[in-house]
């Protein structure tokens, strides 16, 4: 993203704003990543070295001296952000209010609700190996909390960790790994009985698998036919509603029109041919 400067000089060495991994040259880009990443936000952004890339990088040394103390004193993270976007006036009042609600909703998070949003946040942006690697880490940090097995910890603590594994298997799908996607839901499964997992498991069984393998499968684990019910009938509406879809319906035309060349071409074909043995025996 690239945006006019208002506020500050444009950064020749840019900051990577932490637990997001965006790199910004500007106080309105930094404004924006804020505001569009509220909720993943956390602590670490209060941070002499972005008071740094403040004062030196953009030229603002008045800001940078506003915003020491709430580094230095533990100010709150709504604080120090509204500090910053008022400071740069980017955004109108409406949209401070709705940012300082999205903060204030994050704060109540525990450390590793956080850490799992700002995970899924790569899964969305479609970096699947780097958010595997979170979750790898993420997971082991549950078990370092006492979560080691579906049979421990709390009710919310389970459904958590599900959330972990639903998502990991999410990421390998992303990569077309659906062997390791199918074992992820099954563990998500394990830690949460819920039917959606049950069927993410399947649908990614059903995409490892040939379709007599997937057949028989289905048939050795009869624990999970109306789950299997459930995905086949899935499957059904989405090729309907995919076969509603213009661009289908182009490639469908394409085909045909493909198809009728292809007549077309055949046609002529055996004219010419005729027509060349006609003369052929003409001549004879």
């Amino acid at each position: 993203m690239r945006v006019s400067i208002c506020v500050g000089n444009y950064a020749k060495m840019p900051y990577c704003v932490p637990g997001i991994g965006t790199n910004v040259f500007s106080m309105e880009e930094l404004c924006f990543c804020m505001k569009e990443n509220a909720f993943l936000l956390d602590l670490s952004l209060l941070d002499d070295r972005l008071l740094d890339w403040v004062e030196k990088e953009c030229g603002l040394r008045d800001l940078a001296k506003a915003l020491y103390p709430l580094v230095h004193r533990q100010g709150s993270l709504s604080a120090f952000v509204l500090a910053i976007l008022r400071y740069v006036g980017f955004f109108d009042e409406a949209v401070l209010e709705e940012t300082e609600n999205l903060l204030k909703q994050g704060a109540g998070l525990t450390g590793l609700e956080k850490r799992k949003s700002q995970i899924d946040y790569l899964v969305r942006k479609k970096k699947y190996r780097q958010a595997l690697q979170g979750y790898e880490e993420l997971l082991r940090k549950v078990e370092e909390h006492g979560s080691e097995a579906p049979d421990s910890g709390s009710p919310g603590e389970k459904e958590f960790v599900a959330k972990i594994w639903h998502n990991k298997g999410a990421a390998f799908a992303g990569l077309m790994l659906y062997g390791e996607a199918a074992e992820c839901f099954r563990q998500a499964y394990e830690w949460n009985r819920i039917e959606e997992y049950c069927v993410d498991y399947l649908s990614a069984k059903r995409m490892e698998l040939p379709e007599e393998k997937y057949v028989a499968f289905t048939a050795e684990h009869g624990e999970w036919h109306m789950s299997a019910l459930e995905l086949e009938k899935k499957l059904e509406r989405a090729v309907g509603e995919w076969e509603q879809q213009p661009d289908y319906l182009r490639l469908c035309n394409r085909r045909e029109l493909r198809s009728r060349d292809r007549r077309r071409f055949d046609e002529d074909s055996e004219r010419l041919a005729q027509a060349l043995k006609d003369a052929y025996r003409a001549g004879m």
